[in-house]
């Protein structure tokens, strides 16, 4: 099989799938995301548990994967106020198909193509109640030194913020990865989102964080991301495992 390749912990996809009739599983110990500098002067404490893909090798260029969210709580709290408002419950479901297109056996570069469709499986206050998708596009670049540089660009059609009608925003990131030292390797990423339709402003992260091979099946992972805007979360911490059976 191929070294096992994972789309966790940083947010730029892999451009590698599973191996033909196997299955692999990704998940978070710890999403944890807090927020306090915003205009609508609200600190929001945000959790999920166990959130997970699941994966399976579909052909040798192409795997399946869904992903779900068993329980997740937000607690928003207006500083003028002081009031509070939580919402928690199942998340939505997404099913997404990656197709590679070239270099998942080998090769300077990997290229790949993911449509994805998010159903609205989520309880109320969780979701937005409607179906939603897009297209992801990840390229991963073998550098000198045993650099590795993964880019994606992504776009997405979300409900618009006003709930009447659909709005397209683009995702765009770049990581860069290297073997620290045995099975330990580190990672840095920039990732941004933008609202096409101009109705959210601009969100910016830097993140970085760590993954560790205990087995050439086996992948611990953790890390942080910090916000580079006024409109992104101020920090976020995960911690996760990935395992190929």
């Amino acid at each position: 099989m191929r070294d096992m390749s994972t789309d966790r912990p940083d947010t730029t996809e892999s451009a590698y799938t599973v191996d033909a009739g196997h299955f692999q599983i990704e998940l978070s110990y710890l999403d944890y995301a807090y927020d306090y500098n915003n205009k609508d002067s609200q600190t929001t404490r945000a959790f999920a548990v166990a959130p997970m893909l699941l994966k399976v090798g579909l052909l040798n260029n192409m795997d399946l994967q869904i992903g779900i969210d068993p329980y997740t709580r937000e607690k928003t709290t207006d500083r003028a106020t002081d009031l509070s408002e939580t919402n928690e419950g199942f998340g939505d479901t997404v099913v997404r198909l990656k197709t590679n297109l070239w270099g998942n056996d080998g090769g300077k570069t990997a290229f790949a193509l993911m449509p994805f469709i998010k159903f609205p499986t989520a309880s109320r206050g969780v979701g937005n109640g409607h179906i939603e998708g897009g297209l992801i596009v990840p390229l991963a670049i073998q550098l000198p030194n045993e650099f590795a540089l993964g880019l994606m660009a992504e776009l997405d059609i979300n409900r618009s913020e006003d709930d009447d009608n659909y709005a397209v925003d683009f995702v765009h990131t770049a990581t860069i990865s290297h073997t620290l030292f045995g099975d330990l390797g580190g990672y840095i990423e920039y990732a941004g989102f933008q609202s096409l339709s101009g109705e959210e402003d601009y969100r910016g992260y830097f993140d970085a964080g760590l993954t560790y091979g205990l087995t050439s099946d086996i992948q611990l992972d953790a890390g942080a991301r910090a916000g580079l805007t006024e409109a992104a979360e101020d920090l976020g911490l995960f911690a996760g495992i990935s395992l190929r059976l």
